[in-house]
């Protein structure tokens, strides 16, 4: 499966989602989070760090760039937030070389403002916004995430 579209009706939805991808990624996974201020990048990153058995306050990487969680399943997840980057070569001083780590889950907002320096996506989640909901449109890059969402889509299937 090339990619699968998401009603978001609200912030409940998109944490929902984020809670029904949470299994998928447990073996970590490179995830990049697109869309337009408040559309839900954060949420979901929060909703989905939360649900992979992240206890303590899962904080928004706005000013800090990266925060770090360990996760249940004994890998690390890295949470990027790059609006504030203005050029790639800013992050050569975060020493990102973690973010390659075998088995580490990587969710990364506003990625096209560092993508050069950053691992390739396995998946693309585009948000936005329509009229007062929000939709997702979730596009694989990789045979990994292909498995993701044929899997995704059956769960949504028998969740309805």
């Amino acid at each position: 499966m090339e990619s699968l579209r998401c009603a978001l009706p609200d912030a409940e939805a998109t944490q929902a989602l984020a809670q029904r991808m949470a299994p998928l990624l447990v073996g970590g996974g490179v995830v990049w989070l697109q869309g337009d201020l408040g559309a839900g990048k954060t949420t979901f990153a929060r909703a989905l760090l939360q649900a992979l058995g992240v206890d303590e306050r899962v904080k928004s990487p706005t000013y800090s760039l990266v925060e770090s969680y360990p996760l249940r399943a004994g890998n690390n997840a890295w949470h990027l937030d790059l609006y504030r980057i203005a050029a790639a070569e800013e992050l050569d001083y975060l020493g990102l070389e973690a973010l390659r780590e075998s088995g580490a889950l990587v969710l990364v907002e506003w990625p096209e403002h560092g993508a050069r320096a950053l691992p390739p996506a396995d998946l693309h989640l585009h948000l936005s916004h329509v009229g007062e909901a929000r939709a997702a449109l979730l596009s694989a890059r990789s045979a990994r995430a292909h498995a993701w969402l044929q899997a995704l889509a059956c769960i949504m299937k028998t969740r309805r």
